[in-house]
């Protein structure tokens, strides 16, 4: 039996807030947190998909689960989920996971698709922060945010993503060092590839095709992605414990290291892995990853069917099955 890192009983509680709860990562943090018997609240754009979700994780576990459709980039909508889980559940532990992936060069986006990360993942995660915070101080509570190792340098085809998690990461950071006196924790995470089968609602731009190829087969190649279920476990565990920092997968730590030892070398070797990426043949709109098609080559399509595998088993399990508005990593 695997142990499990749990919060202090309450007699209402703990309450657990999780945005971007309805799919991916953000769904296994839920269920998580609802087997060490917390009431958990799943907040996300889509109701359908976090009713699909929310009964789910209510057969599975048990546990008392509630919904609530919440956009994240609104901080007035933000305030009245968080107020309504405080004065409902008590609030003990929030996770700020609500997040986009978009696939491209940089020659294939523009500053809208910065601009729309930058609103959901780092502004998401800081209004959750600012108005979860005063609550939080009264419970001692803990926050986590979810940042990612392309926060931690610069990924080709990822800049958007890889910026606005950069943010993510230095808010997480300050945060930790402020609201500490408080007796608030907050917990920066910064995941490698997970198989949460967020392939499929990941958005690609430039060669479309080519893109979802080489991405689906990254997060799904058993040696350079993790799975999701054991990563959602070992982040809810550094939340409860108050950690100041995780980073998850071997090739995620072994990045931030050769980052941090020598930085220009690894600027210069993600300008070698660029130019093996697919070349944008023009500007265009976004796809989300179930409308691409299969790469050209036979080889390709070969080693992306051997490397999305365990990725493409796991889509319905994560919830990812249907595409919609896109609320979790």
């Amino acid at each position: 039996m695997t142990y499990r890192t749990r919060l202090p009983h309450r007699t209402r509680g703990p309450g657990a807030l999780v945005t971007g709860g309805s799919r991916g990562l953000g769904l296994f943090m839920a269920r998580q947190l609802a087997e060490r018997g917390c009431v958990v609240t799943i907040a996300a754009r889509d109701a359908d998909e976090l009713e699909r979700a929310a009964v789910r994780l209510r057969e599975e576990t048990g546990a008392t689960v509630h919904t609530a459709v919440c956009d994240v980039r609104d901080r007035a909508a933000v305030g009245a989920l968080v107020r309504e889980v405080h004065e409902r559940d008590g609030l003990d532990l929030v996770i700020a996971n609500a997040g986009v992936i978009q696939v491209a060069p940089v020659d294939a986006v523009d500053a809208a698709e910065f601009a729309d990360a930058m609103d959901t993942m780092f502004f998401g995660a800081l209004h959750t922060s600012l108005e979860a915070l005063p609550y939080l101080k009264r419970t001692r509570g803990r926050l986590g945010l979810i940042g990612s190792v392309g926060g931690l340098l610069g990924v080709p085809h990822l800049l958007p993503y890889s910026c606005a998690k950069a943010a993510v990461g230095a808010l997480a950071e300050g945060l930790h060092a402020e609201a500490a006196a408080s007796g608030v924790s907050v917990t920066a995470v910064h995941p490698g590839l997970m198989r949460t089968g967020s392939h499929r609602q990941a958005e690609f731009g430039g060669d479309v095709d080519a893109e979802f190829g080489w991405f689906s087969t990254a997060a799904g190649a058993p040696l350079l992605s993790m799975d999701a279920e054991r990563a959602a476990r070992r982040i809810v565990d550094a939340v409860i414990q108050r950690r100041a920092r995780l980073v998850l997968t071997a090739p995620a730590k072994a990045a931030q290291l050769v980052h941090g030892v020598a930085p220009g070398l690894t600027t210069r070797l993600s300008g070698v892995a660029a130019r093996l990426l697919p070349a944008a043949p023009g500007r265009g709109p976004l796809r989300q990853g179930a409308e691409a098609g299969e790469p050209r080559s036979p080889v390709a399509r070969l080693v992306r069917s051997w490397g999305s595998a365990r990725n493409d088993r796991v889509v319905d399990r994560a919830n990812q099955h249907e595409p919609g508005p896109r609320t979790s990593s």
